[in-house]
């Protein structure tokens, strides 16, 4: 029996090949949202517009009424209105404080963010060596938390992670003694190389937070959150993950090697004296943030684009996508577009933002669905990767756009960056909000357009107002 290298996030972080990097940058501006009382666990739902035609599609934000702020139109709930300001600057200063010691990794550092505050798991893949293990140590250091590093290895058995009964002679009963997976953040390494048993074992703790041992049942730390890391390269010893453990993971995060800039610096502050992460978060804090996460508005028209690219990938002939009818076996399930709702909600409130726009669905498509995909054998015989269909759907499947409404009494031009747009046409096959979701929208092809100007991508408003989208 292997015993997990178990640890405390406070503990100083391997020097494994990586990495030091400047501060990241936060947008936000405007006083902080109103916290609901009520918060949802798991996945919360969409939250439509449900407005009335011809009604005022965004109300002005100076003057909502508190029954305004929890409802809208036909009594769907909405968040109240504001810029996440608070919070967008914890995660910048959290993130910071990342790179400051992970260099080259910023994708994947915010993808272990977006994961976090989204309730879900990640899988990184990449060859060793390049910071998985590191970046998965600083990161449960900065943000705060109890920590374990589980090495999978063959002779793994079940009881090794979750726990067993041990017998106690001297009270001639049986003790329930706890594994070490009772921590808040898991690092499962080398997660392919363990048999299926341990691997189903996983399921539970994954999908239900929680573990049963000896007939009980005990709840796992909250926040809780499983980073598996696995080796792409090697095939001798290893059992592929099945799909539906796959499916668990919100998002899977390709890890690349660093450029020759990178890798230099990498040297120059590794090799002398290696920075050590300090603490920014808590568990309270994060479960806070969790929560500010769960009040991101997502409007009807985005909720639709996300089940467009989901059913895209099912019936990509319907799509305008004949050609790769052959190439997916298996299409994406509703859990991907459950993963693409509170992965876009994570992201625009690390971007500052209490709404959803297309750009952050589009950027954590290519994470959220590809593992998901089962290609055909053809399609594997020929290298055609995951991610490759998913950009193609993106390239295809139209997004709604956003049109920001001028406020009254606003003298500034209309077209300039910080300021409202005027609404423009449709243009013919536009898709409107009498769009029926789901449905595909026979129009050309059209390039995705950025919302407005502005750093954040909201149009430089910050989040103080809501696009409409046609």
């Amino acid at each position: 029996m292997t015993t997990p290298d178990r640890s405390e996030a406070e503990s100083q972080p391997e020097s494994d090949a990586a990495h030091t990097t400047g501060h990241s940058t936060a947008h936000p501006t405007g006083p902080p949202p109103e916290r609901s009382t009520e918060h949802s666990s798991g996945h919360s739902s969409v939250h439509p517009s449900g407005r009335a035609p011809g009604q005022d599609a965004t109300p002005d934000p100076n003057h909502r009424s508190a029954h305004d702020s929890a409802h809208t139109g036909n009594g769907a709930v909405s968040p109240a209105s504001g810029v996440p300001a608070v919070e967008a600057s914890l995660m910048a200063e959290a993130l910071a404080e990342i790179k400051r010691v992970i260099v080259g990794q910023d994708h994947m550092v915010e993808r272990l963010m977006v994961a976090l505050l989204a309730r879900g798991h990640c899988l990184l893949e990449g060859v060793p060596g390049v910071a998985k293990t590191l970046a998965v140590r600083t990161f449960a250091t900065v943000v705060g938390g109890d920590f374990a590093r589980l090495q999978f290895t063959p002779d793994l058995v079940p009881s090794d992670i979750v726990g067993t009964r041990i017998y106690r002679p001297s009270k001639e009963s049986f003790d329930v003694e706890l594994g070490p997976v009772f921590v808040n953040f898991v690092l499962a390494d080398e997660v392919n190389r363990a048999p299926a048993k341990v691997q189903s074992a996983m399921l539970e703790l994954m999908a239900e937070r929680q573990v049963s041992v000896g007939g009980r049942t005990f709840p796992l730390p909250l926040p809780f959150i499983v980073i598996a890391t696995q080796n792409p390269l090697e095939s001798e010893g290893v059992y592929p993950l099945p799909e539906a453990q796959r499916d668990r993971f919100l998002v899977k995060v390709d890890v690349h090697l660093p450029d020759a800039e990178q890798e230099f610096r990498i040297l120059e502050r590794m090799s002398v004296d290696p920075p050590t992460p300090r603490r920014v978060l808590d568990p309270e804090r994060i479960i806070a943030l969790q929560h500010a996460t769960d009040q991101v508005f997502v409007h009807r028209l985005v909720a639709d684009y996300i089940v467009r690219l989901v059913l895209a990938t099912r019936r990509p002939a319907e799509y305008h996508l004949p050609e790769l009818a052959s190439v997916i076996e298996v299409g994406a399930s509703p859990r991907a577009s459950l993963g693409l709702v509170s992965s876009a909600r994570a992201l625009a409130l690390m971007r500052g933002r209490d709404y959803v726009l297309p750009q952050d669905v589009q950027e954590v498509a290519c994470d959220v669905i590809p593992h998901r995909l089962v290609l055909g054998f053809d399609a594997v015989a020929d290298g055609v990767r995951a991610s490759s269909v998913v950009e193609r759907v993106l390239s295809v499947v139209p997004p709604p756009r956003p049109v920001w409404r001028q406020e009254p009494g606003d003298t500034a031009e209309p077209n300039q960056p910080g300021h409202a747009q005027p609404s423009q046409p449709s243009q013919p096959g536009q898709p409107s909000q009498s769009s029926q979701p789901g449905q595909p929208h026979q129009q050309p092809n059209q390039p995705n357009q950025p919302a407005q100007p502005g750093d954040d991508g909201d149009g430089g408003h910050g989040g103080a107002r809501r696009p409409e989208f046609r």
